[in-house]
């Protein structure tokens, strides 16, 4: 990607309803982010920090606004065109983790692979490397349940990052890690941003939110 426009949202709202109440998750969010940017967006519980990263992986649809992906008007984008986008383009770090519970740290991280069409021997491979980077390398066997929630968080992170996202979006990475982990985590994000990618974390760890780059703050629903 050369455009130094990688994201640009307008006016970004969400709403969705509670019986007859009305909640405005997001209000009027306008903003543009270059490639390679290394982002945290900050904010309390509920200013629409999760709504916002969801949002910008195509996993959400605003009520209105306009949103431009590497070129793409995500917001009328078809379910299909969307879903290519996110499993070529687009790693993203939950905060649940989403691990497959039944299959090992291998298999979880190679997954996105089987969608792209990688063979076999290709999945295995990229799969073990980036478990070795987040020091999981003696662990590629254990399903979930046998991992510890910091451990699952690393296997989520390597699966995030087994495509070759051009743009990563995670929530709370680090909020089951402890503090040195952590740290390894962050300066692996760094890392990658030195390579290209573009980087956006939502985060409530303000040493973490002070390395990066810049600072994206909600409260809300609305950007400060």
């Amino acid at each position: 990607m050369s455009e130094p426009e990688f994201i640009r949202m307008q006016h970004i709202s969400h709403a969705y309803r509670t019986g007859p109440q009305q909640i405005n998750a997001l209000t009027d969010v306008s903003l543009i982010i270059s490639r390679g940017e290394y982002v945290a967006v900050t904010g309390r519980s509920g200013s629409g920090k999760s709504t916002l990263l969801h949002i910008m992986g195509g996993l959400l649809k605003p009520t209105d606004g306009s949103y431009m992906l590497f070129n793409q008007d995500m917001v009328n984008l078809n379910k299909a065109k969307l879903a290519t986008i996110r499993n070529e383009f687009i790693g993203f770090v939950f905060q649940n983790f989403n691990l497959l519970p039944r299959t090992n740290a291998l298999n979880n991280v190679a997954l996105p692979l089987i969608y792209s069409g990688a063979k076999r021997g290709e999945r295995s491979n990229r799969a073990q490397d980036l478990l070795q980077r987040v020091g999981l390398g003696d662990r590629i066997r254990h399903r979930p349940s046998q991992l510890s929630g910091g451990e699952q968080q690393r296997v989520a992170i390597a699966r995030a990052l087994v495509n070759h996202p051009r743009l990563l979006l995670a929530d709370e990475p680090t909020g089951n890690l402890d503090s040195n982990t952590g740290h390894k985590i962050i300066e692996l994000f760094e890392k990658l941003v030195e390579e290209g990618i573009t980087v956006i974390f939502v985060s409530h760890d303000q040493d973490i939110v002070k390395r990066a780059s810049r600072k994206i703050n909600l409260m809300d629903s609305r950007l400060v």
